[in-house]
């Protein structure tokens, strides 16, 4: 009740502070208690200790102990990723992987964003270049172990690039021919064969050779013929000296032989060619009387091999041949994210900078690329930490031979906890480089997403 004073005001006794709104106290923005909050997110810490704090944890504590895990190493098995040569040939190539594989797939994403624009057909080349996104790592790999394949017959890699080749420099007429002992041919060197003895005009010279399959004769051979000799000139045959099913003789022309077309016969005298020609569809073969006195040379161009290719997986280059697996895979993905990016571009800009006379050059790089620097970095991050796990590549597209060569720390992980000499310790102190590797570029993309929300 209020009660009078002197100025004949009435003044009223505020009532009291109840239990439930105490003065100083503030309630959280849903109004629930501290204690209700963290009983919703305890499942979440549970899990996350369980699944990643715990395992962390362990892998550290692992590390530092020998193979049977009863002895305490320290940091030996630190010292062995150092000395290892399969580990260092490991962090050589995650090296050469972060370095390359990155830095190509979002370049190569760039260029396909900015191009796409300008093409009636964007929206279906992007979607032919993502693509490779929806299969799995492990089709991948199988497509590309046969991509790779050294016959030219089967890898597509191998059959465009003996194409390629063939193109510019011929193959040999007849890989792998040679004489028999028995023949009037001896080893000149260098794969070349010469006459043991020298070639007069008016004699009938026989050049026979073995070694040539059937599929490798030229279509349009003949069967081997002598031609008539003349007083002035060196005439003979060569030719392949087998007979199908047998019944032949050596130095002889049987009825079933054929000739070699094609095959290129030198004169030499002192080490100098004199003359040279090729032998006809059915093997003969005519020089002029410079020949008199020179021996006759089959020169090793006749007999260099046929080109097969490169060997992608072999061990030099088999790791460049993975990684561009990779980038096939991925520059999709960098194209998608670098073209949301470009679509919200200030267009000002852009047509700004082409008025005041700047060419699409210019615009690209001081202009264009600037801009999307935030979504680069993304891009470029993002695919880093890929490529520091990366593991079914290498495990399916790398054959048994080649596999030390394209080894990769994730691989190594692999091997060394569940290979067959498995060593618990090392694969832990792999698993804990590999956590320290991660952490820097994760720091890099938790500091730059900060400050990209404090704009």
């Amino acid at each position: 009740m209020g009660s009078a004073t002197a100025g004949g005001a009435a003044s009223v006794t505020p009532p009291p502070a109840t239990p439930d709104k105490v003065p100083g106290q503030r309630k959280s923005v849903t109004g629930t208690r501290k204690v209700i909050a963290f009983g919703f997110l305890l499942p979440a810490l549970v899990l996350l200790g369980a699944l990643v704090v715990y395992p962390i944890g362990y892998s550290v504590y692992r590390s530092l102990f020998d193979k049977p895990g009863t002895g305490f190493v320290g940091f030996d098995n630190y010292v062995s990723l150092f000395t290892d040569d399969s580990i260092l040939t490991a962090i050589k190539n995650n090296l050469i992987w972060v370095v390359v594989a990155p830095t190509v797939s979002t370049a190569l994403g760039l260029i396909f964003a900015v191009l796409t624009e300008r093409v009636r057909w964007g929206t279906a080349f992007k979607l032919v270049v993502f693509m490779p996104m929806a299969i799995s790592m492990l089709a991948s790999g199988i497509i590309f172990r046969l991509v790779y394949e050294q016959d030219p017959d089967k890898g597509v890699a191998n059959a465009v690039w003996v194409g390629v080749h063939d193109t510019f420099a011929e193959s040999s007429v007849f890989p792998k021919a040679r004489p028999l002992p028995v023949h009037p041919l001896k080893a000149a060197g260098g794969g070349a064969y010469i006459t043991k003895v020298p070639v007069r005009v008016g004699q009938q010279v026989n050049l026979p050779l073995i070694g040539v399959a059937a599929a490798q004769m030229p279509k349009d051979v003949q069967l081997a013929k002598a031609p008539p000799t003349a007083p002035d000139r060196v005439t003979g045959t060569a030719w392949l000296d087998f007979t199908k099913g047998g019944g032949g003789k050596p130095n002889v022309i049987d009825s079933k032989e054929s000739g070699l077309k094609g095959l290129t016969i030198e004169a030499v005298k002192d080490g100098k060619v004199v003359e040279s020609t090729e032998a006809a569809a059915d093997g003969s073969f005519s020089l002029s009387a410079k020949a008199d006195g020179a021996e006759l040379r089959l020169p090793a161009d006749n007999f260099r091999e046929q080109y097969n290719g490169v060997n992608w997986l072999g061990p030099n280059v088999v790791t460049p041949a993975i990684i561009g697996s990779y980038i096939w895979m991925w520059a999709g993905f960098a194209m998608v994210l670098i073209a949301a990016g470009l679509a919200g571009l200030p267009r000002e800009l852009l047509e700004a900078a082409r008025v005041d006379g700047a060419n699409e050059w210019q615009v690209f790089r001081r202009i264009t690329v600037p801009l999307l620097a935030p979504v680069l970095a993304v891009v470029t991050v993002t695919l880093m930490i890929n490529v520091l796990k990366i593991f079914d590549l290498v495990f399916i597209i790398a054959p048994g031979d080649s596999l030390d060569d394209a080894n990769v720390l994730a691989l190594q992980l692999y091997q060394s906890s569940f290979g067959t000499d498995a060593d618990l310790g090392i694969g832990s102190a792999i698993a804990v480089f590999l956590l320290l590797l991660v952490i820097p570029v994760m720091l890099f993309n938790i500091r730059r997403m900060r400050k990209e929300q404090g704009r």
